[in-house]
């Protein structure tokens, strides 16, 4: 039995497609209302791809900066050239939404004895400012960014930070993440793992699975 909830951040806690739908919805947004659905899409995706590019050449780079060249790439790619909209979008990921059951959720773990933590990509400045606009940290432990260890996930050594910092063992760690890659390489590295798949996606063709699929955050309680 878990004693040990480790979350991933971005799109697991907190809604990625927060800072372009927000802004979307304010007056005079009209070039972004149309493609703002598909511009949160590249942004994330990009994101991701450049912290794995970035694994595979030893180039670490802090996530804030990936996230500014995915935004780049994004508006570049439907059409936007907008730097005061640019400056918006960034300024919004600093306060993303966390998914509606988030809180609850921890607030049941925590209330079971569990040690509740963040374990991300994000750099440290970015998940305190995640974490004090969701009004979360009441109910976490620690929360660890790659930016102590110069790499990004899938690499072991992500998740060697568990152990290190929380002092607990592999099998007292339930591993949560929206990405199914980070889910399957949480369960090659020992983990119980649970995958958010929010989309309905199908699981990813790699050596390893995640041994949980939930639609949202909700019955991760249940699991305990």
């Amino acid at each position: 039995m878990a004693q040990v909830y480790v979350f991933d951040a971005y799109g697991t806690l907190f809604d990625v497609a927060a800072a372009a739908r927000v802004a979307a919805e304010e007056p005079g947004r009209d070039a972004l209302k149309a493609v703002w659905p598909q511009l949160a899409e590249h942004w994330r995706l990009k994101q991701l791809q450049y912290t794995w590019l970035r694994v595979i050449t030893n180039d670490y780079t802090p996530f804030w900066e990936i996230t500014k060249d995915g935004l780049d790439w994004a508006m570049e790619k439907v059409g936007l050239d907008d730097l005061e909209l640019r400056e918006r979008l960034l300024a919004l990921y600093w306060e993303l939404a966390a998914y509606k059951e988030v809180p609850m959720m921890l607030a049941h773990l925590k209330a079971a004895g569990k040690t509740c933590a963040i374990l991300s990509n994000g750099s440290k400045d970015m998940l305190e400012g995640a974490v004090d606009s969701a009004r979360i940290g009441e109910f976490l432990d620690a929360v660890l960014s790659v930016e102590d260890i110069g790499t990004f996930k899938p690499s072991s050594a992500v998740y060697d930070m568990v152990e290190a910092r929380l002092g607990c063992a592999k099998d007292e760690v339930l591993f949560v993440s929206s990405n199914g890659w980070d889910a399957a390489g949480a369960a090659g590295y020992g983990f119980e793992t649970a995958w958010v798949n929010r989309a309905g996606d199908p699981v990813d063709r790699l050596p390893h699975q995640p041994h949980h699929i939930l639609t949202d955050l909700s019955t991760i309680p249940e699991l305990a």
